[in-house]
């Protein structure tokens, strides 16, 4: 049975989302059991895995070759690289602080 990379990239980037919320990584600096510049790597791998998968899925559906299963593949990897999206920006020094917070 054929693979789509996209089931493929959902299951590697739900593997990784659990690595990260495991180690700490939306805890306080103190509480993370990987270092910052991991943390940020997993989070940036874990965004284009599932980008890719998700443009995968697109255009397996744009061809008129899938069905609900890609639909449901190319909405999981959507949400995972927002995800990803989202706690690489909050990792990252500076990057969950307010912008009124930062002038002053």
């Amino acid at each position: 049975m054929k693979r789509s990379f996209s089931w493929v990239s959902l299951g590697l980037g739900l593997l990784l989302a659990l690595l990260l919320l495991n180690t700490g990584a939306l805890g306080p600096e103190s509480e993370r059991s990987l270092p910052l510049l991991t943390l940020l790597i997993i989070s940036e791998f874990g965004f284009v895995l599932n980008l890719i998968g998700a443009g995968v899925a697109a255009k397996t559906l744009l061809g008129e070759r899938g069905g609900p299963a890609i639909l449901f593949a190319l909405l999981g990897c959507v949400a995972l690289a927002v995800g990803f999206l989202w706690l690489g920006l909050q990792l990252w020094p500076g990057g969950g602080v307010p912008p009124s917070q930062l002038t002053g």
